[in-house]
Order: C-alpha cells, then structure tokens, then sequence
C-alpha cells in the first residue's frame, strides 16, 4: 500500500454533484498533506457521472451489482489506501474536513463513525421522521442490541482501516451495508470511535434513492435478523417457561384465577405454549449456524455454552429420551381405553397423558430433526476453485 488514504464515493447518477465532492476531497488531501486518492464506485450512471469522475482526476471502478452496499464494497476493494474514508456523492457531507476522522484512524480506531446529531444537522437536510424518530430509535436498538457505542448508527460519512474492512466480510448489496458494517465491527469488538461531523442539504436536483420507510424497515429487519437471541431465544424460552409452568401446575389439579377455572383446555394451549416456544429456540440455534456458515455472521472466537455441549449425537440420544417417553405415556394412555374395552373414557384423567404424549412425540422428533439438520450447517467445508477441483 503506497497510499494512506482513499476516500470513496458510491456513485448512480450524481452528475450534479459529483465534481464537487471530488474537488473537495481532494483540496482535503492536498492541504493535509496526505497521500491518498478519490476513488468513485460507478453503479451503472447514465448521466454523465462517469465521465466528471474521470474528468476531476477521481480513480472510477465499475460495479455490475446494483446497490448502495455492491457501489461501495466494489470501490473499497479496489482502493489502495491503508485506510478508506466513505461518503456520499450528494454534497450533504463536507469531504473538506476530514481530519477529525484520520486522527482517529492513525491512533488505532477500526471503525469512525461520523455523528451528526453532534456535529450539526441543516435546516431541511434531514426529514423530521428520520431526525427525531427514525434515526434515533434505530441507533438505540443498534446499542441495546450488539451493545455498539456509535449513537448515529447510519451516518454515511465513516471511516476504517482496510485490515477491519477485511475482517468485517461484509456480504450485503444494499442499504444494509452500513448496518452490517456497524454490526459486524461491534460483535468482533473492534475499536469504534465516534466524531462529529455536519450534515448539509443536498445538492441533488432529483429526488434522493433513499425511501425513508422502505430503508427503515430493511434496517430494522437487517438487525432483528442479526440478534436471533433477541428475535428468536428469548422469546421462546419465556414461551416455554410460561407454558410448563402453568401446565405443570393444570397436570395436578385445575386452577383458579380470578374466579375462573383453568382445566383441560388451557392445557392443550399450554402445551402449544412449550411447542412453540422450542420452535423458536431451535430457529435461534439454526438461524446463527446458517448465518455464521454464509459469512453473514461473525464466527465467534470463543464457542457459546451450546455449542460446546451440543453434538449430533447427543441431540439423536435428547430425542430418542424424548420419543421413548411420549411412546411410553401413548401406551398408558392406551391401556387406560382397553380397561373401559374402547368405550368412553375419564376426560380428566385421559387427556393429560394425551396431551403429554402428544407434546413429547412432537419434540423429540424435532429434536432429531433439527440435530442432523445443524450439523450440517456446522460442517467446515472448503470451496475449492473450479480450476482445482478440475485439475
């Protein structure tokens, strides 16, 4: 690496400011005396974007994959810089004052946020949903969720050094890139610091790509998905805890609350309560190998509780127990209808083991299921390239 610096601009039709924030950038570079370049993503312009990067001296690299998230991983990977510099080319940030950002990068951060609530938010350059809502809510359930410091979770302008951006793997296209970036940074506890910065009206005379729901959504959606604990476990385990214990308490003898009475029907429902609430476990475990496996997730360095006591065997022998049982009060249950030769039986005495049986059938099958299932998407498998694997 020859350079220090790349600063780098996604690009789709930005004709009408594009030669500004190159011009910036680079009057940047010159009076700090740094070596670096303006590296410009093009993601299929049409406008005459392509022709003012090359023009104003900016390094272009074309990106077939449409997306906010394919523009910048394509041009940051053909960057030279030790460290990279993103923003957009849509003059809302002032590629003139960088400096905040590379003394943290020269002093060890991995990852440097802009923060815009900090350093200064024009008039009408940014809806009022996304400053006071939007962006707000996201960025707090960004810190609760991964426990990530950045308080402007979705601040365009950021900087990283290119070891982090390599360890990041970063594998969405689209908007999400900038929640997987955050993401990713948080749970490899990398070094993120925050600076602030302005955010400017931009100088677009189109309307902006950016959908304020539409995006809002898919980065809500980016994140639930990447805390399955969140999503998936602990809910389900509040379900199952829920359920066996009102159940347990109904196997023993009908319960009052408030007047009423809790009998039979409540515990076919506390039953689904447990089956549920195990589905939803069993998602969090399968849905964190299945992430881990494609890249999408971090491999942890150190290997969760589960993950240290599960093998698949031991998940077919979990199941077998629970088969065995459920079979088990299936054929006290049967017995119980021979003794009245098939006629009409207890309810309250049959339907307990029925329920029971059910519930243990149900699970231990899941459980045998799912084990060979997650197994296989802890395979460690080696994708050889073409050439090799002919040869």
């Amino acid at each position: 690496m020859s350079l220090e610096l790349s600063i780098v601009m996604p690009c789709l039709d930005e004709a009408a400011t594009l030669a500004t924030c190159i011009a910036k950038a680079r009057r940047f570079l010159d009076r700090a005396g740094i070596a670096g370049e303006v590296v410009v993503g093009d993601n299929g312009s049409t406008d005459g974007s392509r022709e003012i990067a090359q023009r104003e001296g900016a390094r272009l690299v074309d990106v077939s994959i449409r997306g906010y998230g394919a523009a910048l991983y394509g041009a940051i990977a053909a960057s030279r810089g030790q460290y990279c510099i993103m923003a957009d080319a849509d003059d809302s940030y002032d590629f003139e004052r960088l400096e905040l950002f590379v003394q943290s990068l020269r002093a060890g951060a991995d990852l440097v946020m802009g923060n815009r609530f900090a350093g200064g938010i024009a008039e009408g350059a940014m809806p009022w949903k996304n400053r006071y809502i939007g962006n707000p809510a996201l960025s707090g359930l960004g810190r609760f969720l991964f426990a990530s410091p950045a308080k402007d979770f979705h601040c365009g302008l950021r900087a990283f050094s290119r070891d982090a951006f390599l360890r990041m793997d970063l594998r969405t296209t689209g908007m999400e890139f900038a929640s997987e970036m955050v993401i990713k940074a948080s749970l490899l506890n990398m070094k993120i610091v925050e600076v602030p910065t302005t955010l400017s009206r931009d100088g677009r005379s189109r309307p902006p790509h950016l959908r304020p729901f539409r995006d809002g959504w898919r980065h809500l959606r980016f994140m639930l998905l990447f805390s399955p604990n969140w999503l998936f476990l602990y809910p389900g385990l509040l379900l199952m805890t829920a359920g066996a214990a009102l159940g347990g308490a109904l196997l023993a003898h009908p319960v009052q609350v408030m007047g009423a009475t809790l009998s039979i029907d409540t515990l076919i429902y506390c039953a689904s309560m447990i089956e549920i609430g195990f589905q939803a476990v069993l998602f969090a475990l399968l849905s964190r190998a299945y992430a881990i496996q494609e890249g999408l997730f971090p491999n942890p360095v150190k290997p969760s509780l589960f993950n240290r006591a599960f093998t698949l065997e031991r998940g077919i022998i979990l199941g077998a127990a629970l088969l065995l049982l459920g079979f088990s009060l299936l054929i006290v249950a049967f017995r119980s209808w021979q003794n009245v030769n098939f006629g009409a039986l207890d309810v309250q005495r049959v339907t307990p083991l029925v329920v029971s049986s059910s519930l243990f059938l149900s699970l231990g099958f899941e459980v045998t299921l799912s084990s060979f299932l997650l197994s296989m998407l802890q395979l460690n498998v080696r994708i050889f390239p073409k050439s090799d694997a002919s040869a």
